[in-house]
């Protein structure tokens, strides 16, 4: 598909001069998101990271690249609700960017108590702490994998979607100048962290095998910079409580993938360097949908940028249902964490996983 474009100038009308917090801010996304927002010339970008040594990297080379820019980096995990606080108290962002998560789907699913805490306690210490020092807009950055969730960590991120949007909604009622809320959802990105082509290079290097979950299997796929570039002009068109889809193009099949870059590096699929199939892994589904079946998508400005029209909930109800999820988390009940997840996003059906049990 040809690459993306956007409104720069919806952009900078929302950036410049202002105040910008990026959670997450050493990741492949919030990184990338850092280097861009500097082009609308915010007054203050605040980094929040709580991986250390790659934030003091990102810090080194944002000040080689933007000597002009301020940047107040901060060592803070936002599981940490005293610490999210103190942040907010002190430098009152304007705008927040939160892309702080874990992502990695087989990993949540041998962890759903820290995908709880970090995916769903995060989000709600973050998007409280914006309502309470009144940051203008809350932009979260959520995947597709919250659409029909098979695995903890999309129906950890449609739990923290649930919330951000029950606040919105709650909030508006009382103030329609209240923090928007706006959701951003896409599908894999090529190159970041973890993702399948640094692990593909590493393996065709070390002379294979290339190893593939399942012949079938498909992805959508989006650079760094179009899914950031997407996720600032989303941020600048939402009103507040919506769900913004990106247009990612056609599905790419993983073992095709696979065989062009054996063959990029010179080599001939099947014959110099083998390809096997190791089955899928906990949590993974041959395809990832980018919308509900319940749901239906309106255009904006942008053709490439679509909103979902998702269910609504009620405020109080998601509040009483998150606190019981995260003391489930906090008191190390895995089972009883993942059937309280199946309680809130009903539509989430555990594939080649543990927890396929309680959908029994």
């Amino acid at each position: 598909r040809p690459a993306i474009a956007i409104d720069t100038d919806n952009v900078l009308s929302t950036i410049q001069d202002k105040i910008v917090l990026v959670s997450g801010a050493a990741g492949s996304i919030g990184s990338e998101l850092v280097r861009q927002i500097q082009k609308f010339k915010p007054r203050i970008t605040i980094l929040v990271e709580q991986a250390e040594s790659p934030l003091h990297d990102l810090t080194l080379d944002l000040h080689n690249e933007f000597p002009d820019s301020h940047f107040v980096p901060l060592i803070a995990d936002v599981r940490n609700r005293k610490r999210v606080e103190t942040i907010f108290s002190e430098y009152k962002p304007d705008i927040v960017y939160h892309a702080a998560a874990y992502k990695h789907v087989p990993l949540m699913e041998s962890h759903p108590n820290e995908a709880i805490q970090a995916n769903v306690t995060g989000t709600r210490n973050m998007a409280d702490m914006a309502v309470k020092y009144k940051a203008e807009r809350f932009i979260m950055i959520s995947t597709d994998k919250a659409v029909n969730p098979t695995n903890i960590m999309g129906a950890s991120k449609r739990i923290a979607e649930i919330y951000v949007q029950s606040l919105f909604k709650k909030l508006q009622q009382d103030n329609p100048n209240c923090t928007k809320f706006i959701t951003t959802r896409f599908g894999n990105v090529l190159g970041s962290n973890g993702s399948v082509i640094p692990y593909f290079k590493k393996q065709i290097a070390a002379g294979g095998p290339v190893t593939v979950t399942h012949p079938d299997i498909i992805r959508y796929f989006m650079t760094i910079p179009e899914a950031c570039c997407l996720v600032m002009e989303a941020s600048a068109l939402g009103d507040g409580g919506e769900i913004f889809v990106f247009d990612m193009g056609h599905p790419v099949k993983i073992l095709n993938l696979a065989k062009n870059m054996i063959r990029l590096a010179g080599y001939i699929p099947g014959e110099d360097m083998q390809i096997v199939f190791t089955g899928l892994r906990p949590g993974e589904k041959l395809f990832e949908e980018l919308l509900n079946k319940k749901e239906i998508t309106l255009p904006t400005s942008n053709k490439k940028i679509l909103i979902a029209k998702v269910r609504e909930y009620d405020y109080e109800q998601v509040q009483q249902n998150i606190t019981e999820l995260v003391h489930l988390a906090e008191s190390n009940k895995p089972f009883l964490v993942v059937k309280k997840m199946k309680e809130i996003v009903p539509e989430f059906k555990s594939k080649n996983s543990i927890y396929e049990e309680l959908d029994i």
